[in-house]
Formats: structure tokens, sequence, C-alpha cells
């Protein structure tokens, strides 16, 4: 959805929708804070992907998100409104999450593509490499989108199937619930922990001066993580932090020659780490 006229054609379609099935995509791996990279949704006529970093105006769908009367069904749907509430501001009412529904249910397998097979016999394919990939990265690949488009297009049989055993069994109360629970998600920002280090594998063996040293430097790795919007381990991992804190040489030399750091690490982080160790 890259341009106005396309979407002025999906506000169209979902004005016209009793039921909206949808889902995001996004990277919790490579960022810091969770970033929102598509939007999916299948309306009546039609599925659309919205791209969040493309500049479009998506503030049409504030008023189909929080309309009561307009089913909004998702799976395992949690952090794809928290996400949402923290990027557009978005509220949302009348939901039906089908992951919670197949666990109110008692189903013990609870991933999409698992509850399709069973409820809907369909085999979905899932590829968990294109699930890990970078969408973030612009044009998304044909394998991505088509992916994407799947995450929905089964929902609302799923939802229609789901729904009619939750009233066979009488759990409608429960359901309910469980769906109104979901609606108040929001996203929170990563505390710091600030026992974190005395967690890290080789702290018992660390020397009195060493313990300072990687606390110190545990502390620095999350606000820089933090600073960067980059993962955490992405700064320093585990292996560097106890690297670095056992260093003799706390040169930029001592970076490179003990540390295992590359000359553009060095160049980019050395400074601020030799300041935090000494």
């Amino acid at each position: 959805m890259d341009t106005t006229v396309k979407r002025r054609q999906a506000e169209k379609d979902m004005q016209a929708s009793s039921i909206l099935c949808i889902d995001t995509e996004y990277d919790s791996f490579r960022y810091f804070h969770d970033k929102l990279c598509l939007i999916q949704i299948k309306a009546e006529e039609k599925s659309y992907l919205f791209d969040p970093l493309n500049g479009v105006d998506l503030s049409f769908l504030a008023e189909p998100f929080a309309d009561p009367a307009m089913l909004k069904v998702l799976h395992a749907g949690d952090n794809d409104i928290r996400l949402l509430k923290r990027d557009y501001g978005f509220a949302f009412s009348n939901v039906f999450d089908t992951h919670r529904a197949a666990a109110i249910l008692g189903c013990h397998y609870l991933s999409l593509s698992t509850l399709i097979k069973q409820f809907l016999d369909i085999d979905l394919e899932k590829k968990k490499k294109i699930q890990r990939s970078q969408w973030d990265i612009r044009p998304l690949s044909e394998e991505q989108l088509r992916y994407a488009v799947l995450d929905t297009a089964y929902l609302k049989p799923l939802y229609e199937i789901l729904a009619a055993e939750i009233r066979t069994r009488g759990l409608e109360k429960e359901a309910a619930h469980a769906f109104a629970e979901i609606t108040t998600a929001t996203w929170q920002e990563k505390v710091f922990d600030v026992r974190g280090h005395t967690r890290i594998k080789a702290y018992p063996i660390l020397t009195a001066a060493q313990k300072k040293r990687i606390q110190r430097l545990y502390r620095w790795r999350f606000q820089k993580a933090r600073e960067l919007n980059r993962a955490i381990f992405m700064i320093l991992s585990e292996q560097d932090l106890v690297n670095l804190v056992r260093m003799e040489t706390l040169t930029p030399a001592g970076l490179k020659n003990e540390g295992g750091f590359s000359a553009e690490r060095a160049a980019r982080f050395g400074e601020e780490i030799l300041s935090v160790m000494m």
C-alpha cells in the first residue's frame, strides 16, 4: 500500500467489511525497541499490506480498529496491538484472538499453521527463515510478501470454527474476558536489570576487580543499545564483556589484541569502553 489512491481503495473496502483480519511483521531481534515493519489486513474483498516505513498516512485505520461494531481477528495479537498503539495511538475494541481461543478450548499446539491444519485441513507453509528475515529492508521479496499475506488469509474461517466451538461449550464469558484483556495491551520500555551481570556464565570465576568492571560495562551496553536502538547483543555479546574485563592493557591496541575488537569497532566504541573500565 504505497499510494494515496490505493489507501483510499483500502479504506472503502474496510468500511464495507464486518470483519478485519490483522497481523504485523516487526523486528524484535535486531533492535532495542521492536520495529514495526509491515501491517497486514484482510478485509471483505482483498488483503492489504501497509508499509509503516514509507510515510503513507495510516490514520484512517483508527476508526475501524476502535469500532465496537467491527470485529478484529488476530492470532497472538498482544504485541501487534502494543506496537500499533505505540506508533499510531490506535485503540482497539471487539477483538477475537485465535491463539487465546484455541488455548481456552484446550488445544495444546497453538501456532497458526498448526491450528489451520487442525481445524481447516490446510497445510500452511510458514518458513522460519522468512519469519526471521529482515522485514525493514526494502524492497521486500516476493517470498516475504507471500508469507505476510498468508498470515491473515485463513483467520476468518478459523475464527468462525473456534467461535462456534466456544459457544457450544458455553465458554463465551471466559473468551470475552481474554479478548478484552488483549485490547488493553500496551507497549513497555525495556527495564534495566541491575543484577543481570551476575547471571553471566563466567561471572563466578571473575576477580573482584573484573566483577566491578563487568557491572559497569553491562550498564553501559544497555544504555548504548537504547541510545542507538540496536539489539543489546549487537553492541557487546556476553563473551565480549568477559574478554574486555579480562584485558590487562586498557588501550586501543589492547581492545584489538586482547578484546578481539575489529579496528572499526574499536574506533566506534573503544574510547567509551575504556573510559567505563578505568
